[in-house]
């Protein structure tokens, strides 16, 4: 292996250890100060035992319109993944029509809400 590279993420804690702050900063970044998130999805793919080990964080300050976002937009970078990984382009385009139809019942959701806000 001739190069190495670090990402390293500091998770402020309140008193409950609900994270108040993501941070994170990678060697190979070319900015030089810690880069701030309101949410982190890390996966790691355990060959040995066929399992994907996960942690999922999100602060307090994430909105849930900033959730759907951020799923949305997840779902769709897995679907590019998978198309780059695997030979069949129809299961990335399942993947991105499921975070399309996602987002558009998340929009429905939301607008029904705000209704139903604005009637009281």
């Amino acid at each position: 292996m001739s190069k190495k590279s670090t990402i390293t993420i500091q998770v402020g804690l309140d008193e409950n250890k609900v994270p108040e702050t993501i941070e994170w900063t990678a060697t190979d970044s070319t900015a030089d100060r810690m880069n701030k998130a309101k949410a982190m999805m890390v996966a790691f793919w355990d060959g040995a035992d066929k399992t994907a080990l996960r942690i999922d964080l999100w602060t307090k300050e994430m909105m849930v319109d900033e959730m759907a976002d951020f799923f949305y937009q997840t779902f769709m970078t897995m679907a590019d993944t998978y198309q780059r990984a695997t030979p069949w382009g129809d299961q990335a385009n399942d993947l991105r029509a499921f975070a399309t139809d996602f987002y558009k019942k998340f929009e429905e959701k939301l607008k029904s809400q705000q209704e139903q806000e604005q009637n009281k």
